[in-house]
Protein backbone atom coordinates (compact mmCIF):
# COMPACT_ATOMS: atom_id res chain seq x y z
CA UNK A 1 0.00 0.00 0.00
CA UNK A 2 1.07 3.57 -0.71
CA UNK A 3 2.15 5.68 2.13
CA UNK A 4 -0.19 8.78 2.25
CA UNK A 5 0.73 12.64 1.93
CA UNK A 6 -0.57 13.37 4.87
CA UNK A 7 -0.99 12.08 8.38
CA UNK A 8 -4.37 13.22 8.73
CA UNK A 9 -5.52 11.58 5.92
CA UNK A 10 -4.95 8.40 7.33
CA UNK A 11 -8.35 6.92 8.51
CA UNK A 12 -6.89 3.71 10.30
CA UNK A 13 -6.58 5.30 13.39
CA UNK A 14 -10.60 6.53 13.65
CA UNK A 15 -11.64 2.63 12.79
CA UNK A 16 -12.62 2.11 16.55
CA UNK A 17 -14.17 4.71 16.30
CA UNK A 18 -16.69 3.85 13.78
CA UNK A 19 -17.39 0.96 14.53
CA UNK A 20 -18.43 2.03 18.39
CA UNK A 21 -20.76 4.82 16.57
CA UNK A 22 -22.25 1.90 13.94
CA UNK A 23 -23.02 -0.33 17.24
CA UNK A 24 -24.58 2.28 19.14
CA UNK A 25 -26.97 3.14 16.23
CA UNK A 26 -27.99 -0.79 15.43
CA UNK A 27 -28.92 -1.14 19.29
CA UNK A 28 -31.17 2.30 19.25
CA UNK A 29 -32.93 0.65 16.00
CA UNK A 30 -33.39 -2.62 18.00
CA UNK A 31 -35.23 -0.67 20.68
CA UNK A 32 -37.47 1.44 18.94
CA UNK A 33 -38.62 -1.75 16.96
CA UNK A 34 -39.57 -3.23 20.84
CA UNK A 35 -41.31 -0.06 21.54
CA UNK A 36 -42.73 0.85 17.89
CA UNK A 37 -46.88 -0.10 18.61
CA UNK A 38 -49.81 -0.94 15.50
CA UNK A 39 -53.05 1.14 16.27
CA UNK A 40 -55.65 -2.32 16.73
CA UNK A 41 -59.22 -1.07 14.97
CA UNK A 42 -62.02 -1.42 17.45
CA UNK A 43 -64.27 -4.77 17.00
CA UNK A 44 -67.64 -4.90 15.95
CA UNK A 45 -70.61 -6.84 17.43
CA UNK A 46 -72.43 -9.24 14.71
CA UNK A 47 -76.30 -8.28 15.37
CA UNK A 48 -77.59 -10.78 12.82
CA UNK A 49 -75.20 -13.84 12.57
CA UNK A 50 -75.54 -16.00 8.93
CA UNK A 51 -77.25 -19.29 9.91
CA UNK A 52 -74.86 -22.28 9.11
CA UNK A 53 -76.93 -25.22 7.78
CA UNK A 54 -75.34 -28.92 7.82
CA UNK A 55 -74.99 -30.00 4.48
CA UNK A 56 -77.57 -33.04 4.36
CA UNK A 57 -75.59 -36.52 3.67
CA UNK A 58 -76.46 -37.95 0.06
CA UNK A 59 -77.12 -41.14 0.53
CA UNK A 60 -75.77 -43.22 -2.48
CA UNK A 61 -78.73 -45.09 -4.66
CA UNK A 62 -78.68 -48.82 -4.40
CA UNK A 63 -79.94 -51.42 -6.52
CA UNK A 64 -80.91 -54.35 -4.92
CA UNK A 65 -80.03 -57.74 -7.10
CA UNK A 66 -83.13 -60.13 -7.13
CA UNK A 67 -82.24 -63.72 -4.79
CA UNK A 68 -81.00 -66.02 -6.72
CA UNK A 69 -82.43 -69.54 -6.21
CA UNK A 70 -79.93 -71.93 -4.76
CA UNK A 71 -79.42 -75.17 -6.70
CA UNK A 72 -79.37 -78.00 -5.26
CA UNK A 73 -76.32 -80.66 -5.75
CA UNK A 74 -77.13 -83.88 -7.53
CA UNK A 75 -77.69 -86.63 -4.88
CA UNK A 76 -75.06 -89.18 -4.91
CA UNK A 77 -76.80 -92.61 -5.18
CA UNK A 78 -74.89 -95.17 -3.34
CA UNK A 79 -74.85 -98.77 -4.75
CA UNK A 80 -75.22 -101.40 -1.97
CA UNK A 81 -73.79 -105.41 -2.34
CA UNK A 82 -77.25 -106.56 -2.93
CA UNK A 83 -77.19 -110.05 -0.90
CA UNK A 84 -79.22 -112.75 -1.04
CA UNK A 85 -79.98 -115.32 1.20
CA UNK A 86 -80.44 -119.04 -0.31
CA UNK A 87 -81.73 -121.71 1.70
CA UNK A 88 -79.16 -124.80 1.68
CA UNK A 89 -80.92 -127.45 0.79
CA UNK A 90 -77.72 -129.79 1.01
CA UNK A 91 -77.82 -132.09 3.84
CA UNK A 92 -74.04 -132.26 5.80
CA UNK A 93 -72.21 -135.94 5.08
CA UNK A 94 -71.46 -137.04 8.05
CA UNK A 95 -69.15 -139.28 6.48
CA UNK A 96 -66.96 -136.78 5.42
CA UNK A 97 -63.40 -136.93 6.48
CA UNK A 98 -61.10 -133.66 6.88
CA UNK A 99 -57.61 -134.49 6.80
CA UNK A 100 -55.06 -132.43 8.76
CA UNK A 101 -51.77 -132.46 7.11
CA UNK A 102 -49.18 -131.49 9.96
CA UNK A 103 -46.81 -129.27 8.57
CA UNK A 104 -43.86 -128.55 10.44
CA UNK A 105 -41.09 -126.12 9.54
CA UNK A 106 -38.86 -128.96 8.72
CA UNK A 107 -41.37 -130.35 6.04
CA UNK A 108 -40.04 -130.29 2.45
CA UNK A 109 -42.49 -128.38 0.07
CA UNK A 110 -42.02 -129.36 -3.83
CA UNK A 111 -42.41 -126.05 -5.93
CA UNK A 112 -43.35 -126.81 -9.70
CA UNK A 113 -42.85 -124.20 -11.79
CA UNK A 114 -45.71 -123.14 -14.41
CA UNK A 115 -44.85 -122.39 -17.53
CA UNK A 116 -46.19 -118.80 -19.13
CA UNK A 117 -46.88 -118.19 -22.26
CA UNK A 118 -47.24 -114.71 -23.76
CA UNK A 119 -48.86 -113.71 -27.20
CA UNK A 120 -46.41 -113.12 -29.83
CA UNK A 121 -47.79 -109.92 -31.32
CA UNK A 122 -47.55 -109.93 -35.44
CA UNK A 123 -44.92 -107.79 -36.87
CA UNK A 124 -45.41 -106.44 -40.34
CA UNK A 125 -42.53 -107.70 -41.87
CA UNK A 126 -42.60 -105.50 -45.37
CA UNK A 127 -42.46 -102.44 -43.22
CA UNK A 128 -39.58 -100.40 -43.03
CA UNK A 129 -38.45 -98.95 -39.33
CA UNK A 130 -36.33 -96.09 -38.59
CA UNK A 131 -35.66 -97.15 -34.73
CA UNK A 132 -35.68 -100.77 -33.46
CA UNK A 133 -35.01 -102.68 -30.57
CA UNK A 134 -32.00 -104.42 -31.77
CA UNK A 135 -30.72 -101.74 -34.30
CA UNK A 136 -28.67 -103.82 -37.47
CA UNK A 137 -25.26 -104.43 -36.91
CA UNK A 138 -22.10 -103.86 -39.91
CA UNK A 139 -19.84 -107.37 -40.22
CA UNK A 140 -21.42 -108.76 -37.13
CA UNK A 141 -18.81 -111.45 -37.65
CA UNK A 142 -15.90 -109.04 -35.99
CA UNK A 143 -18.17 -106.47 -34.49
CA UNK A 144 -20.53 -107.20 -31.28
CA UNK A 145 -22.42 -104.16 -30.79
CA UNK A 146 -23.62 -100.91 -33.26
CA UNK A 147 -20.71 -98.94 -32.07
CA UNK A 148 -18.16 -100.87 -33.15
CA UNK A 149 -20.04 -101.88 -36.50
CA UNK A 150 -20.16 -97.85 -37.11
CA UNK A 151 -16.60 -97.74 -36.70
CA UNK A 152 -15.89 -101.04 -38.75
CA UNK A 153 -18.05 -99.20 -41.42
CA UNK A 154 -16.49 -95.64 -41.86
CA UNK A 155 -12.81 -97.82 -42.53
CA UNK A 156 -14.17 -99.80 -44.80
CA UNK A 157 -15.80 -97.29 -46.83
CA UNK A 158 -12.47 -95.51 -46.89
CA UNK A 159 -10.80 -98.61 -47.74
CA UNK A 160 -12.92 -98.74 -51.18
CA UNK A 161 -13.07 -96.01 -52.48
CA UNK A 162 -11.50 -94.44 -55.78
CA UNK A 163 -11.53 -90.95 -55.85
CA UNK A 164 -12.79 -90.05 -59.41
CA UNK A 165 -10.40 -88.49 -61.45
CA UNK A 166 -12.61 -85.57 -62.81
CA UNK A 167 -12.92 -84.34 -59.31
CA UNK A 168 -9.21 -85.03 -58.35
CA UNK A 169 -8.66 -82.01 -61.82
CA UNK A 170 -10.80 -80.05 -60.79
CA UNK A 171 -10.62 -80.53 -56.87
CA UNK A 172 -13.95 -81.28 -55.61
CA UNK A 173 -14.27 -82.19 -52.18
CA UNK A 174 -17.22 -82.50 -50.00
CA UNK A 175 -19.03 -84.55 -47.76
CA UNK A 176 -21.80 -87.29 -49.38
CA UNK A 177 -24.90 -87.98 -47.26
CA UNK A 178 -26.57 -91.56 -47.99
CA UNK A 179 -29.30 -93.64 -46.86
CA UNK A 180 -30.25 -97.06 -47.49
CA UNK A 181 -32.48 -100.02 -46.35
CA UNK A 182 -31.03 -103.14 -44.64
CA UNK A 183 -33.35 -105.96 -45.38
CA UNK A 184 -34.74 -108.58 -43.61
CA UNK A 185 -31.74 -111.02 -44.84
CA UNK A 186 -28.76 -107.72 -44.02
CA UNK A 187 -28.54 -107.05 -47.34
CA UNK A 188 -28.10 -103.14 -48.55
CA UNK A 189 -31.06 -101.85 -50.81
CA UNK A 190 -32.40 -98.66 -51.96
CA UNK A 191 -29.82 -96.54 -51.99
CA UNK A 192 -30.08 -92.84 -52.32
CA UNK A 193 -28.71 -89.59 -52.08
CA UNK A 194 -29.80 -87.36 -48.96
CA UNK A 195 -27.15 -84.35 -50.06
CA UNK A 196 -24.55 -84.62 -52.58
CA UNK A 197 -21.64 -82.64 -53.73
CA UNK A 198 -20.92 -83.40 -57.04
CA UNK A 199 -22.45 -85.95 -59.97
CA UNK A 200 -19.13 -87.88 -59.63
CA UNK A 201 -18.58 -88.13 -56.06
CA UNK A 202 -22.32 -88.92 -55.40
CA UNK A 203 -21.68 -92.13 -58.16
CA UNK A 204 -18.90 -93.16 -56.31
CA UNK A 205 -20.57 -93.08 -52.88
CA UNK A 206 -23.35 -95.40 -54.43
CA UNK A 207 -21.14 -97.91 -55.96
CA UNK A 208 -19.52 -98.15 -52.53
CA UNK A 209 -22.83 -98.58 -50.33
CA UNK A 210 -23.94 -101.23 -52.89
CA UNK A 211 -20.54 -103.63 -52.64
CA UNK A 212 -20.95 -103.31 -48.59
CA UNK A 213 -20.62 -106.62 -46.73
CA UNK A 214 -24.23 -108.05 -44.94
CA UNK A 215 -25.21 -106.85 -42.09
CA UNK A 216 -26.93 -108.63 -39.27
CA UNK A 217 -30.55 -107.55 -39.94
CA UNK A 218 -32.50 -105.52 -37.44
CA UNK A 219 -35.13 -107.00 -35.43
CA UNK A 220 -38.25 -105.90 -33.33
CA UNK A 221 -40.10 -108.25 -30.95
CA UNK A 222 -37.22 -110.86 -31.94
CA UNK A 223 -38.30 -110.35 -35.85
CA UNK A 224 -36.16 -109.77 -38.49
CA UNK A 225 -37.52 -106.26 -39.87
CA UNK A 226 -36.40 -103.67 -42.49
CA UNK A 227 -34.44 -100.52 -40.60
CA UNK A 228 -33.57 -97.28 -42.64
CA UNK A 229 -29.42 -96.91 -41.89
CA UNK A 230 -27.65 -93.76 -42.96
CA UNK A 231 -23.68 -92.57 -43.46
CA UNK A 232 -21.89 -89.57 -44.10
CA UNK A 233 -18.41 -90.33 -47.09
CA UNK A 234 -16.34 -87.49 -46.81
CA UNK A 235 -14.09 -87.25 -49.79
CA UNK A 236 -10.64 -85.35 -49.28
CA UNK A 237 -7.68 -84.67 -51.16
CA UNK A 238 -4.10 -85.53 -49.77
Amino acid sequence: MLPKKRKSADLEKKKSLFFEIGLAIALLLVLIAFKWRVPINDTYEIINPQELTELEEIVPITRQEPKRPKIKPPVKIRLQDVITIVDNDEEDDPNLEIEDDEITQDSEIEIRPTKVEYEKEEVDETQIFVVVEEMPIFRPDICKNMTEGNMELNRHIQKSIRYPVIAQENGITGRVFVRFVVGRNGKVKNIEILRGVDPSLDKEAIRVIKILPDFAPGKQRGVPVQVTYSTAINFVLQ
